[in-house]
């Protein structure tokens, strides 16, 4: 009996049913437009789980617009079917001016379908990648190469229906394909669909925009009562800042850099923006206020990693002992030396601590403790912070465990030009809401 789905709608529904034990990894649904981001709707709708597009433009050959010789994809990734470019006598030259018409309309789709909303990162991410058929695979091989260079932990293609050839193929480059139907006669995709109607570009829009509001419904921001702590750590007190909003899931103890306190506008930044993402944040002052006075004459004090990454382990110790935080997994946010003193606190500390992320740091200066941090690292630095950069290059080297090092271009170490500061809160949010989850 011929099975077929009466609308991409039906599909996608029906796809999402194979997909639900990937729920539980809080995955991104990438769709690619036009046809596929109706089924990619249901797909996220069913998960939970935030949807965005990733755009690719077949290459069609010039005197044949419908036979695609290749594809572009968002990011940059260009595919060429060689044998069949060779077959019809396509020069290098004329393959690259296709090419880069193709990524011109890849950049004006990408604007009319995302608008504002910028790229979503994909590092560490379960990424569902979907489309509402696959014939030859040339344009779904193309967004599988792009989306595989921005880091993913895992990709898997999902679609309704494929040729088994192409699901064979296209299996070694992924996590897992899943296709529910694999006819050996495919004929064309629009034939398994009882209604085939060409999606609009406004519609893409619309079930984008629906998406995310979805998601805020999902996510309300709740603002979190900040609570005024004095933590003991042997013969001082430091003051601290703590804020766990309703359902957080993790809390994120920060460890400000020399010279800066818990007071700070930028980590105060960040740890809104992580609070806004469901996070709780414990910002504290790594010296007593005496202490702060002597060392603003000699400043020996804040640029001793030991003692601060000592303190920080305490302040830890209290946090997950105390019952203040209800046995919410913790992790670091570490700023300039502070993010030194957290991955020497993680590494004495094997397992209390599932998370870390650098900002414009010096993990350089926890020396040989670096080979014995195992919670994952994200490090962030500042494309024009130079120095930086490769001290973070080197210490990246020796972290023996899950790590991650992100330049954010054009920003220096304080990351004070417009909209640095975000990127860092986004992916610092998103790597925290990753490795919290217990996933």
């Amino acid at each position: 009996m011929l099975i077929r789905f009466r609308d991409r709608v039906d599909a996608g529904q029906k796809l999402a049913q194979e997909l639900k034990a990937y729920a539980g990894e809080h995955p991104l649904v990438l769709a690619l437009p036009r046809g596929g981001v109706p089924v990619g709707y249901e797909v996220a709708r069913a998960l939970n789980a935030p949807l965005d597009v990733w755009v690719v433009r077949k290459i069609g050959v010039p005197w044949h617009q419908e036979l695609g010789v290749g594809a572009v994809a968002e990011g940059g990734a260009l595919f060429i079917a060689e044998d069949l470019a060779e077959e019809l006598g396509l020069s290098d030259e004329v393959l690259a001016e296709l090419a880069e018409a193709k990524r011109h309309e890849v950049e004006a789709r990408v604007k009319k379908f995302r608008g504002p909303w910028p790229r979503p990162s994909l590092r560490g991410r379960t990424i569902i990648l979907v489309d509402d058929g696959i014939a030859t695979g040339g344009t779904v091989r193309a967004a599988i190469e792009s989306i595989k260079a921005e880091g993913p932990r895992k990709l898997v293609l999902a679609v309704p229906v494929a040729a088994p050839e192409t699901v064979k193929e296209l299996a070694r480059e992924v996590d897992q394909v899943v296709a529910l139907l694999t006819p050996r006669d495919l004929q064309a995709i629009g034939y398994w669909y009882e209604d085939f109607t060409q999606v609009e570009d406004d519609e893409v829009v619309r079930l984008l925009d629906s998406a995310r509001e979805a998601q805020r419904a999902l996510h309300p921001k709740v603002s979190a009562k900040e609570t005024a702590l004095r933590l003991p750590v042997g013969r001082v007190s430091l003051e601290g800042d703590l804020s766990v909003p309703p359902g957080a899931r993790g809390v994120v103890v920060f460890a400000h850099g020399s010279g800066s306190s818990r007071k700070s506008t930028r980590n105060r930044f960040v740890a809104r923006q992580l609070r806004d993402a469901g996070l709780g944040t414990l910002l504290f002052d790594l010296l007593s206020p005496d202490e702060e006075a002597a060392d603003a004459v000699d400043a020996h004090l804040r640029f001793d990693i030991p003692l601060l990454a000592q303190r920080l382990g305490k302040v830890t110790d209290w946090l997950a002992e105390s019952g203040q935080v209800n046995g919410l997994p913790l992790g670091y946010f570490g700023a300039s030396t502070g993010a030194a003193a957290a991955l020497l606190a993680e590494a004495e500390r094997p397992g209390r601590v599932k998370a870390i992320v650098s900002r414009g740091g010096r993990p350089d200066l926890a020396g040989a403790a670096l080979r014995h941090v195992r919670a994952p690292t994200l490090l962030i630095v500042g494309g024009d912070d130079t120095e930086v950069l490769a001290l973070n290059e080197e210490a990246a080297a020796q972290l023996a465990g899950v790590k991650e090092l992100v330049v954010v271009p054009g920003a220096t170490h304080l990351f004070e030009e417009p909209g640095a500061l975000e990127e860092v809160a986004r992916l610092a949010g998103e790597w925290f809401a990753q490795h919290l989850s217990g996933t």
